[in-house]
């Protein structure tokens, strides 16, 4: 039985794996999803991680997945929990010394343009879940985001990095390249928008158990 340690994106919350959590359990695994205290004015990327590795506690076969702006927070972890694997859902790729705040000029990243926030991240989410989203967003402070990100290279863990075709905000191409360069691997890949834990939360639970039976 593996734990996956589950990390959300930025405004995000524990929340927003409230769908994936039972059908991960459904397949015979343990899950865990934190608040990260991105809304603390004082927390930083190593209290982000911090935050998940006492979630985690003891438990060993942990998979680390980050989605988004958790993928800053997701090789944290990995280097002070015993991780098998290390998963990012369409996250953003940190370089060592890296602020998550120059991450988007780094890497050539270009806005979606005018459209709303529904429309860029949760075009295919149900309506429904859609809004109860929105209602949870939480603030995100500036503090992380100015911090440089302390790893000086990248964590000893097998990772793996699974794209979305249809996402709006981290475009598909856009992604093959950064993954390319900064992890030197080639993305897997699911259909959908931004999401995915929202929209397909059964096809990302069986995408990420299905990672284990390729470790060696």
């Amino acid at each position: 039985m593996a734990t996956f340690a589950l990390i959300h994106g930025g405004g995000g919350s524990a929340r927003d794996w409230r769908l994936v959590v039972p059908e991960l359990r459904r397949r015979g695994h343990d899950a865990v999803a934190v608040d990260l205290p991105i809304d603390d004015e004082s927390a930083g990327l190593g209290d982000c991680a911090d935050t998940v590795v006492k979630a985690v506690g003891d438990r060993s076969g942990v998979v680390v997945v980050g989605h988004s702006w958790g993928g800053f927070v997701a090789p944290l972890v990995c280097e002070r929990v015993r991780a098998e694997l290390l998963v990012l859902v369409t996250a953003m790729i940190p370089a060592p010394g890296e602020r998550p705040a120059d991450w988007w000029d780094n890497t050539g990243w270009r806005s979606p343009g005018d459209g709303d926030e529904v429309d860029v991240f949760l075009h295919d989410v149900p309506p429904d879940l859609a809004a109860d989203l929105m209602a949870h967003t939480r603030r995100h402070s500036g503090t992380a985001d100015g911090e440089p990100w302390p790893l000086r290279r990248w964590p000893d863990v097998p990772t793996r990095f699974l794209l979305c075709r249809d996402d709006r905000f981290f475009t598909p191409a856009f992604m093959r390249e950064v993954v390319r360069r900064r992890l030197g691997i080639t993305p897997d890949e699911i259909p959908g928008g931004h999401c995915p834990m929202l929209a397909r939360p059964a096809e990302l639970a069986e995408r990420l158990v299905g990672y284990l039976g390729q470790l060696g």
